[in-house]
């Protein structure tokens, strides 16, 4: 966990907060045990049809950041939640905002192809893919 600390202090250097909020998506990620494990959590609270459509290659659906945290709440995510809160210095509502923009963009960058990475590829967990999508939203939006 060490490589995310560190991606997450790094990015509170001032690179207006994209960076730190990919930090909080790679370890939700991670805690969940892999992109499928943070798909299943989602989809079993509430959000399969949102999840669906950031997977797929079409428009993502947007979610609220309190539709987002009951579900993630509600997958046994929430202390991640507050602890990446408190590391940041934001409220959790704060954070859950705007992670239910970059978490969007997250999942469809690591399903490119719109479908899941098999399940024997690290879980489909691609730290190197989030640091990529980091760069692109610190440099500008994706078209």
């Amino acid at each position: 966990m060490s490589l995310l600390d560190d991606l997450l202090g790094a990015a509170q250097g001032g690179q207006a907060g994209g960076g730190s909020l990919i930090a909080v998506a790679s370890q939700l990620i991670e805690k969940a045990g892999g992109l499928q494990g943070l798909i299943a959590i989602l989809q079993q609270h509430g959000l399969g049809e949102a999840v669906q459509s950031w997977i797929g290659t079409g428009a993502n659906q947007a979610v609220s950041g309190g539709q987002l945290g009951q579900a993630l709440e509600s997958g046994g995510l929430g202390s991640l939640l507050q602890e990446a809160a408190g590391k940041l210095g934001i409220d959790q509502g704060d954070l859950l905002g705007k992670l239910s923009q970059v978490l969007p963009q997250a999942v469809d960058h690591l399903t490119p192809n719109g479908q899941l990475p098999e399940a024997g590829q690290g879980g489909g967990f691609d730290l190197g893919g989030l640091a990529s999508l980091a760069g692109s939203l610190l440099g500008g939006s994706k078209a």
